[in-house]
């Protein structure tokens, strides 16, 4: 089935409807504050016409107290509104961060072509955008649109002539939204993927520094730095016209409502049709509701900004995950592993990957598969894991299709050391155990002295406790390889996938470590990809691929 993708508007929707409860809250506190916030004009009409009589009345000091009370009151909303704002932006922020953590490991790798998922991670910084614009248009926007329909509608007691200015003031509002929100909106989405070109260029002069440090006189970095840049401020002028533009339609508003109500009223009240009092009222509340449509045109840049965010968090949501459903799978004793008729393409590749891959991995098997450079061993062990799906063919895990199995209940039962994988900030005990409570700390100082990290522990000031630098930096290539098979094989799986996993070892160190990986009173089946040949004399069965297919089986 075909996966829905949303419209920023809907998106929009579906974030407020989460909460609701907390939004109904804030219209209804925001309806008191704006009908309360009009007793300030109609208050005042009555103190200027008692004040009118040149006395001191008890009338009069009632009045002023009861408007005064009514401003307190209207702070007293807000105050309200306030907290259940921060309510809303704290649950923004906690749900945005979980289904970050949780769809980022759930990704099919698919999903991921043509992307880089620390980039994508840069995206959890439009939350912040959300939470503080959200907050804004939650409570400023309602205030505004109250203040201008009870405004208009007081107004219209005073005089006939006002339901005409309202029409107007509507008619305006209607233009800017029609004709100017949606290039808005386009501007904003553009600025921002330009925004976020500048960023990750900085994320990769960091993450590269070495090979920039090294590169001499060139100077890639600030001529590259330079084009994003332009194009980021060629958006942002584009973005910045449009505002311009809704602001310019604004001026030309409040000029002609300025001065046809002043000219008016003045006539109004020469003609007696309106005293001192209505027409000072009458003066607060246009001076009211200029100042709410000016918070309206005014703030939808920052309707803007929350859209644009919504839309790229969305980026995040669209990627499509692995499924979560099916059977969860037993193993007691014996692991048997089928790949029948697998192939496996890509979409922007003529040719296959793998071609019409068969194999039979028995039980405790140690399977060592050899071949050049892109001959498809990667994506065999990628397919093995169930990171990728086989265009056509079949695997089988104890007879069962992998298709029918819950996906986390099978890598529960592998281990593996895959190319793309380094330590990450955390501990050297979360590292190797990934917060698995079921593993003892007796497992972990045993795979530690069978891998020969003892000695690099106890080098350590705080030992597993201490806490790694991600990507491995900071301690040795061969370190950090033997920190990956220690994860990999902690648990005891079932099934065993390694990719080079002593690349640049000694020789005699690797032949150490392979010799305790091949123990026979191992639980595991062993598929290693290498080109040590070291493994040669350990492995049961070895194929060779060359363009994806088997050529040879021993």
């Amino acid at each position: 089935m075909a996966k829905t993708i949303l419209t920023t508007t809907q998106r929009l929707i579906g974030l407020l409807k989460l909460d609701k409860k907390d939004i109904k809250q804030i219209f209804f506190y925001a309806i008191f504050a704006g009908i309360v916030s009009l007793s300030l004009p109609l208050g005042i009409q009555a103190i200027i016409n008692l004040l009118q009589s040149a006395q001191i009345s008890t009338s009069w000091m009632v009045l002023v107290g009861l408007v005064t009370l009514g401003v307190v009151f209207v702070g007293v909303l807000q105050l309200m509104q306030i907290r259940i704002i921060e309510n809303v932006q704290q649950k923004i922020f906690t749900r945005s961060s979980f289904e970050f953590a949780y769809r980022f490991p759930k990704m099919t790798m698919q999903g991921l072509n043509g992307s880089y998922p620390p980039e994508l991670a840069n995206r959890f910084f439009d939350t912040l955008t959300v939470q503080k614009g959200l907050s804004k248009i939650l409570i400023e926007f309602p205030a505004a649109l109250l203040q201008i329909i009870f405004g208009l509608i007081l107004l219209s007691f005073y005089h006939p002539f006002f339901i005409i200015y309202g029409f107007l003031l509507l008619l305006l509002v209607y233009i800017v939204f029609k004709f100017t929100a949606q290039k808005g909106l386009e501007t904003s989405l553009e600025e921002s993927n330009s925004k976020y070109k500048v960023a990750h260029w900085l994320q990769e002069i960091a993450r590269s520094i070495l090979s920039f440090k090294l590169s001499g006189k060139t100077s890639l970095a600030m001529h590259k730095n330079d084009r994003l840049v332009t194009n980021y401020l060629e958006e942002r002028e584009k973005h910045f016209n449009v505002l311009i533009l809704q602001f310019m339609q604004l001026i030309g508003f409040k000029v002609l409502v300025t001065a046809g109500l002043l000219i008016i009223g003045g006539l109004l009240v020469l003609n007696q049709r309106m005293n001192i009092g209505q027409f000072v009222a009458a003066e607060i509340i246009i001076l009211l509701v200029i100042a709410s449509v000016e918070k309206l045109i005014l703030g939808l840049e920052t309707i803007y900004d929350v859209l644009t965010s919504i839309e790229k968090l969305g980026k995040i949501v669209d990627k499509p995950l692995e499924s979560q459903e099916g059977e969860l799978l037993t193993v007691n004793n014996e692991f048997y592993l089928e790949l029948d008729d697998i192939s496996y393409a890509v979409p922007d590749r003529d040719d296959k990957i793998l071609s019409n891959i068969t194999l039979q991995i028995q039980p405790k098997q140690t399977l060592l598969i050899t071949g050049q450079n892109g001959s498809g061993k990667s994506t065999l062990l990628k397919l093995i894991a169930g990171l990728i799906t086989p265009t056509s063919g079949k695997i089988y895990i104890n007879n069962k299709s992998l298709l029918g199995i819950n996906i986390n209940s099978y890598r529960s039962f592998i281990g593996q050391t895959l190319a793309q994988e380094m330590p990450f900030e955390g501990t050297l005990l979360e590292n190797i155990t990934f917060g698995d409570k079921n593993i003892t700390l007796d497992q972990v100082n045993d795979v530690i002295k069978n891998l020969g990290l003892k000695d690099y522990v106890k080098s350590l000031q705080l030992g597993l406790k201490t806490m790694l630098y991600p990507e491995g930096k900071g301690m040795s290539f061969t370190i950090s390889k033997k920190i990956m098979l220690a994860r990999s094989i902690v648990k005891s799986p079932k099934l065993l996938l390694l990719k080079e996993p002593l690349e640049q070892f000694e020789t005699k160190e690797a032949q150490k470590i392979i010799e305790y990986l091949t123990l026979p009173s191992h639980d595991w089946t062993l598929v290693v990809v290498s080109h040590n040949k070291n493994w040669l004399s350990k492995a049961n069965n070895i194929i060779e691929l060359d363009k994806g297919r088997i050529i040879n089986k021993k």
